[in-house]
């Protein structure tokens, strides 16, 4: 692959886990998973441009709340990629969210994800997929979802990852919390209400799969679990008020999507969702609300002849 110095933009989707099953903490501090991601129609794009050094620029909702230093996973993901490569990682990186800042919703490895593919198709620097993957995997746990999209089932900490075949379209409502909950927060309050307890090993439920297999929201809706919940609803009781509205607006299940806050609606159709989204809006007990539909496809570059603003 020749490099692209006009500039290349990738667009990545969003996620919510169906299923969260964990495990109990291991020696170096993560818990095996058994994570069933969906990716859904809420994207950020990410622009990567030549410049002379490497700087990170943000707009969009709770843009403020972005870091723009070499914390974020897209600089993160740059410096990998030119590290393996041999490459000078000047570049600038412009994201236009869309998905909820730490909301649980993966935005962040979504952006580490795109950063990754746009800078590999601007330095020409040929990664295989595999490669692709594998600084994926270095950079968290959710980074090789953001990459990969559609429904795949995640193992370990949640990076070996598994397709999952899906056979419909289903539709979702998400509520947008004031403020963010910290991942690392959600799992040690995780730790701390099973301390004692006997954790099984998580394991994806077979009837879930089969939901997805068979489209059938109503199927999927009686399968929707989440481990982490009640150490999200324990740490932000206030949640609870939002699920209750989105259940008593019409949704078939509701649920914290992964570490929080953001909460997910799982509706019957199109039509079902834009009433649960009118309902949450209505009941005051969330900033926003969002209607998408899964699955989505992964990280993939959307312009390549595009340079970004500043």
């Amino acid at each position: 692959m020749s490099a692209d110095p006009a500039g290349v933009t990738v667009r990545v989707p969003a996620k919510v886990n169906v299923q969260l099953a964990v495990g109990a903490a291991r020696a170096d501090g993560f818990h095996d998973l058994a994570n069933v991601f969906l990716a859904v129609g809420l994207y950020d794009e990410v622009t990567a441009a030549p410049a002379d050094e490497l700087r990170i620029t943000c707009v969009g909702p709770d843009a403020a709340r972005v870091p723009l230093d070499a914390t974020n996973l897209a600089a993160r993901a740059a410096l990998a990629l030119a590290e393996r490569h041999g490459v000078d990682p000047a570049v600038h990186l412009h994201i236009a969210k869309d998905i909820p800042v730490a909301g649980g919703m993966a935005g962040g490895s979504a952006d580490g994800a795109a950063a990754l593919v746009a800078c590999d198709a601007l330095w020409g620097t040929g990664a295989s997929r595999d490669e692709l993957l594998a600084i994926c995997a270095e950079l968290g746990s959710d980074v090789p979802f953001s990459l990969v999209g559609g429904a795949a089932l995640g193992t370990g900490r949640g990076e070996k990852l598994t397709p999952v075949e899906v056979g419909g379209t289903f539709h979702w409502v998400f509520a947008v919390a004031d403020g963010g909950l910290s991942t690392p927060a959600v799992y040690g309050e995780f730790d701390r209400l099973t301390a004692g307890t006997d954790i099984p090993e998580p394991t994806a439920s077979p009837d879930l799969l089969a939901a997805l297999r068979s489209g059938d929201p109503g199927a999927l809706a009686a399968t929707l679990s989440n481990d982490l919940q009640p150490a999200a609803l324990s740490l932000r009781p206030s949640l609870a008020d939002t699920l209750a509205a989105g259940t008593a607006a019409g949704a078939l299940a509701a649920l914290v999507s992964g570490s929080g806050p953001t909460t997910a609606f799982l509706a019957a159709d199109e039509e079902a969702a834009e009433k649960v989204a009118a309902g949450l809006a209505a009941s005051g007990t969330c900033r926003d609300t969002r209607v998408a539909v899964s699955p989505a496809p992964g990280a993939r570059a959307v312009r390549r002849t595009y340079s970004p603003p500043g």
